[in-house]
């Protein structure tokens, strides 16, 4: 090329015309197919992790706060909200400051470094695959965010609202954070082949652990099991349910992290697995009891979306299917054994729908997703029997490890502040003695 001198001006040429049209149309193509400090970048599947961030957002607030309100009776209907909105802010705060880094950044087979404290290097360039890494540090922030919330239903309506605040602070740093840094962030269980697409192991099964233990830990509430404990208000409930249903589409859709055909299944099984739960766990409280429940077709409708998380983005429509028929049968004799026969007082059920469930799907993940079962294969290339163990290995240590970790923080949190209010207190209700306000002024 020959060098010309900055400082002598020459008149273009037809050619350099031609040039420098051609070099302007490179630089609006380039302007128009995303930023140019990310060439990797990938808008369409920005654009969807995204809108999934916001959908498993509303997963929690009001999605879960509504269903467990609803719940709960009439004067502890607030501080179920109140703790759903405090563990958002507080779960987001460490998630900044340490949990992040604890879970994604490189560390060992157990636990991540310190190397990505307050997000440092997170910044507008930096990547994670074709999406920024401020949108996948910040999805996963809302995974942060409803695990530990998923917990209140197993002390609703008994635990004080400080030891609510100390203990999921700390479970999110010792039991989440490691956990999730094992199946997704390149730890241990990530590395022998476990497959848990959304959650089954890091949502479901540690919340649902944590809730029962918690359970026991603080005891019954006062009453239980013969004083009856009916939902207050069953429209909210239901309301919040609906919410639910439609943010799974973005945790379980968005942990593809692409919009692309594996997001797409797992939106469809997604759906499948819920309706066939809600469907089967209407039917059998019906033939058992005489008459469906709107709370069992919710209940059941969560136990079909719990069920197929892990197995989201690996199987097909008809293994979801048979995933959310198992998940209605299964749960819904899980509940009754665990309140009418154990006379466990896991308040809202976590650990038969969440618990039991996550099992159930991770288990189930390990067959469905064979791609040599005719019309019920999914997408892999496994063999199914050291592939189930693999997953049964992945949900027992996770279930153990949680149960015996959540004991222990419970415990140091009763060393500091008492764990959960007095008889007085409980009959008086959490919204007043808690927060000095009511949820209802009638």
């Amino acid at each position: 090329m020959r060098a010309v001198n900055p400082g002598h001006k020459v008149r273009p040429g037809p050619k350099a015309h031609v040039g420098l049209i051609a070099r302007l149309g490179g630089l609006l193509a380039a302007f128009a197919a995303g930023p140019v400090f990310a060439d990797d970048l990938n808008t369409g599947d920005t654009a969807w992790i995204l809108t999934s961030t916001a959908l498993v957002l509303f997963m929690t607030i009001p999605g879960l706060s509504l269903f467990y309100s609803g719940l709960v009776r009439k004067k502890n209907a607030l501080s179920v909200l109140t703790q759903c909105f405090a563990i958002t802010c507080m779960m987001s705060i460490l998630w900044l400051v340490v949990g992040y880094s604890l879970a994604f950044s490189e560390g060992n087979a157990f636990i991540g470094d310190l190397s990505k404290v307050l997000f440092a290097g997170v910044m507008e360039d930096s990547m994670q695959g074709q999406i920024p890494e401020t949108s996948f540090a910040l999805f996963q922030m809302t995974f942060a965010i409803i695990t530990p919330a998923l917990i209140i239903g197993g002390f609703a309506e008994r635990m004080r609202f400080s030891a609510v605040i100390i203990f999921c602070s700390a479970w999110l740093l010792l039991v989440y954070a490691p956990i999730c840094h094992w199946v997704w962030g390149g730890g241990w269980l990530s590395a022998l082949g476990l497959m848990d697409f959304a959650g089954g192991t890091v949502v479901h099964i540690t919340a649902g652990t944590a809730a029962i233990v918690a359970a026991m830990v603080l005891g019954k509430r006062t009453g239980f099991p013969t004083q009856p404990m009916p939902p207050h208000n069953m429209t909210l409930t239901v309301a919040g349910a609906g919410m639910l249903w439609v943010g799974w589409f973005g945790f379980n859709g968005g942990s593809a992290l692409a919009a692309n055909g594996d997001a797409a299944m797992a939106m469809l099984v997604t759906h499948l697995s819920a309706s066939a739960g809600a469907f089967t766990w209407m039917v059998v409280e019906w033939i058992k009891y005489g008459k469906p429940s709107a709370l069992g077709a919710v209940t059941g409708m969560v136990a079909g979306l719990g069920t197929i998380t892990p197995a989201s983005g690996y199987v097909g429509p008809a293994g979801a299917l048979v995933i959310g028929t198992a998940a209605g049968f299964v749960c819904f004799f899980a509940t009754n054994f665990i309140k009418r026969s154990l006379k466990i007082d896991d308040s809202l059920d976590v650990f038969p729908v969440h618990g039991v469930g996550g099992v159930l799907g991770t288990l189930l993940t390990g067959f469905f997703a064979s791609n040599a079962l005719g019309v019920f294969s999914g997408q892999q290339e496994i063999a199914i029997g050291s592939q189930l163990g693999t997953q049964a290995l992945g949900a027992g240590v996770t279930l153990v490890y949680t149960a015996v970790v959540t004991w222990f923080i419970l415990k140091v949190t009763g060393l500091m502040v008492p764990l959960r209010v007095s008889e007085e207190q409980e009959q008086e209700g959490l919204d007043l003695v808690m927060h000095n306000e009511r949820g209802y002024d009638f």
